[in-house]
């Protein structure tokens, strides 16, 4: 068996907020969007390049979304986090743009010893995000 791509997928209290907020401040592009009845957002699709994330509202009582509790609902904490590959040359920019738009960065754009830079932050809901240029599949970088 050979999979061929990973997407996360992360749920909003506001989503519609948060598609607008992580376009704004991290460079997404809407794919597709889903809206439902109240305001609530049944699927979304963002794109960054190559990658997509899948969007949705923590709300929406599917059994899906039934499995995932919020970072509020567990004490301000994520167990999970997507890393981000972009181009080094972008880091920079990317982490001024997440900076003015708010994001709260915990850990400040670095070098890293092993190769690339990254920083992490988290976004207006309280998840955590992570963005380097150090590619794991690059070998050329280890």
């Amino acid at each position: 068996m050979k999979a061929t791509s990973i997407i996360p997928s992360i749920l909003y209290e506001d989503a519609t907020a948060a598609i607008e907020w992580l376009c704004n401040a991290f460079g997404f592009e809407k794919h597709l969007i889903v809206p439902g009845e109240d305001g609530i957002i049944v699927h979304a699709q963002l794109t960054l390049g190559d990658i997509m994330i899948m969007i949705g509202s923590a709300q929406r009582q599917s059994e899906y979304t039934k499995l995932i509790k919020q970072p509020n609902e567990i004490g301000n904490f994520e167990t999970q986090s997507p890393y981000i590959v972009l181009a080094e040359n972008d880091m920079e920019a990317h982490y001024e743009k997440a900076k003015a738009h708010g994001a709260k960065i915990v850990i400040h754009l670095k070098e890293e010893d092993y190769g690339g830079k990254n920083y992490s932050c988290y976004d207006p809901e309280g998840h955590l995000w992570n963005f380097g240029s150090y590619d794991p599949w690059n070998t050329t970088n280890k």
